[in-house]
C-alpha cells in the first residue's frame, strides 16, 4: 500500500482530461494521476521544485494498481470520503476535485445546490442528490463551521477597517488570486484583525496582505489555486 511518495519529476502528461506525472522515486517510475490544476503549475513551471511529495491514494483493482496523487492530505482524505459513496467511481472524484476546491463542495452541501454538483461530467441528478444526503452527513461538522463564519463574516463597524478589506479583494484580485479563494480567507483575515489591533502599528494594509497572501499561499499548496 502506496500512501506517500516524494521523488524527482520525470515526465508528465495528458490523456483527455486524465492528467499524470511520472515520478522517480528510489530508482522506480510511479505513474500517478493528479489533479489539472497541480498538472497546471508544474507545466508553466509555476513549481520550480522538481522533487514533489504527493498524497497517495492507491486503488487495487484486479487488472491494474491505480494510483491517484494529491498536493496535501486534506484533498487525498476528501477523495476518500466521495470514493465511499455508492456509485462514485475514482473519475467523478478527481472531476470533483478538479473543478471545485473543497470549501466550494462544502458550500454546495450546505446550500443542496444540485445544479452546481450536477456540472461535473458524470454527475446525475439521481447521484447528485446522493452526494448532497450523504456528505452533509461526512463533513457536517465543517458545514456548521462554515455557516458559523458566514455568520460573522463582515460584522465590521469601523468604515476605515470595511475599507481597508475592500481594498484587499481588488489587490489580491489583481494578483491573480480567485474569487472563491479571497472569500475563504476572509472571515479568517477579519478574526484576526482584533489581534492585530493589539500590537503597536501592526493593523495595516501591508499587513492585512502579507497575513492574506500567507493564507492563500499555503492554501495554494493544499488546495486549486
Amino acid at each position: 500500500m502506496i500512501s506517500w511518495i516524494n521523488g524527482d519529476l520525470v515526465d508528465l502528461w495528458q490523456i483527455n482530461q486524465k492528467f499524470f506525472v511520472l515520478i522517480n522515486c528510489q530508482g522506480i517510475g510511479y505513474e500517478i494521476q493528479i489533479l489539472e490544476s497541480f498538472f497546471l503549475k508544474l507545466k508553466t513551471n509555476q513549481i520550480s521544485n522538481k522533487n514533489i511529495t504527493l498524497w497517495i491514494k492507491h486503488i487495487k483493482k484486479d487488472d491494474s494498481d491505480l494510483l491517484f496523487g494529491f498536493a496535501s492530505k486534506e484533498q487525498k482524505n476528501f477523495f476518500i470520503e466521495i470514493l465511499s459513496i455508492r456509485g462514485v467511481g475514482s473519475q467523478i472524484g478527481i472531476g470533483i476535485l478538479n473543478k471545485f476546491s473543497i470549501s466550494e463542495v462544502i458550500n454546495a452541501i450546505k446550500t443542496q445546490n444540485k445544479k452546481l454538483i450536477c456540472s461535473v461530467p458524470g454527475i446525475g441528478q439521481k447521484m447528485s442528490d446522493r452526494l448532497i444526503l450523504e456528505l452533509k452527513s461526512k463533513f457536517k461538522s465543517e458545514i456548521q463551521f462554515s455557516e458559523e463564519k458566514s455568520k460573522d463574516e463582515f460584522e465590521i463597524k469601523d468604515p476605515e477597517i470595511n475599507k481597508m478589506i475592500e481594498d484587499l479583494q481588488l489587490t489580491l484580485q489583481s494578483l491573480s488570486y480567485k474569487k472563491n479563494e479571497i472569500k475563504t480567507i476572509l472571515p479568517i483575515i477579519i478574526s484576526e484583525i482584533d489581534l492585530l489591533s493589539k500590537k503597536e502599528n501592526n493593523l495595516s494594509f501591508e499587513n492585512l496582505l502579507k497575513l492574506a497572501m500567507h493564507y492563500l499561499d499555503k492554501d495554494s499548496s493544499n488546495l486549486d489555486r
